[in-house]
């Protein structure tokens, strides 16, 4: 089989591309994010004669169309927590891969956040601000401890549990909102996003990119918020309406709020950044650093590298979420057929007469399956350069009912 080769966008850390190199994967750099037209043209100039992955942050969109221009793509690897700036539903359909890291800078994201708590409590960067304007505001006007304080936490799953654990150990309350969660600690449920917003002191949002979750904290809500309480968003910048919440701000109905997640980026690094909260004191702004450590990006780097990596050797989808949970562990012998198919009823009876009208033995098999597409790995004593392996894999290839059929590469790494 031909060499795989990785196209790996948004200066995703080094640990990726040592895991690939050590896994026989070449990867092709581009520093910053591309829009659909070039990410197609930066793929298709790629060796076509093997299977292409592309790494992403979270700057790069990866629509429909890409799927249907890059046939050769076989996995996507978000090397980040959030997958919303890929079109799932299309990958899946056209059988592709995605992958993603969504452990790997929960503790980063969490630190962050903790610490705006205590800033924002203290009334850090209004002070540091008048200092650097020559001012001294010397006063424990406004400042608090954070302990006997309230945490409201908005969404309570890997970040916001582990937030959650942090603010107990410093004294505070938690008091949290989210759908399905079993709480850690002594923090305590809210029936509503309202009575969450009525009772917290400082209130964090750790929620996805949904259409239920765009928009959630509007004017009614920030009204609904504490006199002096602050708002925390690294989550998702269409989560908050900005301008309700300048307003809020201004009229001193709330007394802070660190915003790391914006409805509208820069593209780039060094491109102008623009919002209704610049110039207000009260207001903590960072560039979407909320996992930005150095730590968490190594992690992420080679968590997601090895998730690939696994999928192309073995066809394991452990870290997918796209395609069917599935590890049949490592090929002892032989080969390992690879199918993708559409989840509908004769399929394995289909692939199965053609692995019985080529009288080779079958010596593993594993089938599993999600939504409307299904994954079969099938064991056979072929080698890689055996000629009745190639013609195998073109007839279920050929079956009307396949999406995507490959010999896993079996690497020694």
């Amino acid at each position: 089989m031909n060499s795989p080769h990785a196209l790996l966008l948004e200066n995703i850390h080094t640990t990726a591309h040592e895991e690939f190199a050590r896994r026989g994967v070449v990867v092709h750099a581009v520093p910053g994010a591309l829009g659909e037209a070039q990410l197609i043209e930066a793929l298709r100039a790629l060796p076509q004669d093997g299977p292409l992955i592309l790494g992403i942050r979270s700057k790069t969109r990866v629509p429909a169309g890409v799927f249907a221009a890059v046939p050769q793509l076989e996995a996507v690897g978000a090397f980040c927590i959030g997958t919303d700036q890929i079109d799932l539903s299309a990958a899946q359909a056209s059988g592709v891969g995605v992958f993603n890291a969504p452990f790997s800078n929960t503790r980063s994201v969490a630190e962050l956040v903790l610490g705006e708590v205590i800033m924002l409590a203290r009334q850090t960067f209004a002070r540091s601000a008048a200092c650097h304007r020559g001012l001294w505001h010397k006063s424990a006007e406004g400042s608090h401890e954070v302990r006997g304080k309230t945490l409201g936490i908005v969404g309570y799953g890997h970040i916001g549990s582990q937030l959650s654990v942090l603010a107990e150990s410093l004294g505070m309350k938690v008091r949290y909102y989210d759908i399905l969660s079993v709480p850690l600690g002594n923090a305590q449920p809210c029936v509503s996003l309202i009575e969450l917003l009525s009772l917290s002191d400082f209130v964090s949002l750790h929620v996805p990119d949904t259409e239920h979750t765009r928009g959630m904290i509007g004017g009614d809500e920030i009204a609904a918020m504490r006199r002096g309480a602050a708002l925390i968003n690294a989550s998702r910048g269409g989560v908050v309406d900005i301008d309700a919440l300048r307003d809020a701000l201004v009229a001193g109905h709330l007394g802070g709020a660190a915003i790391d997640v914006f409805p509208s980026e820069p593209a780039r690094v060094g491109d102008v950044f623009d919002s209704p909260l610049r110039g207000l004191d009260s207001v903590i702004l960072t560039p979407h650093i909320g996992g930005s450590t150095e730590e968490a990006q190594a992690s992420i780097g080679r968590e997601v590298a090895v998730s690939l990596s696994h999928y192309l050797d073995s066809g394991a989808t452990l870290g997918g979420v796209t395609l069917p949970l599935l590890d049949a562990g490592p090929v002892r012998s032989g080969s390992r057929i690879v199918n993708i198919h559409r989840n509908v009823p004769g399929v394995l009876s289909k692939i199965n007469r053609v692995l019985g009208d080529s009288q080779v033995n079958i010596t593993g098999q594993s089938l599993a399956t999600v939504a409307s597409i299904g994954l079969l790995l099938v064991d056979v004593p072929l080698g890689h350069g055996d000629p009745q392996l190639h013609e195998l894999v073109q007839a279920i290839a050929a079956l009307p009912v396949s999406l995507r059929t490959r010999v896993a590469r079996q690497s020694a790494a």
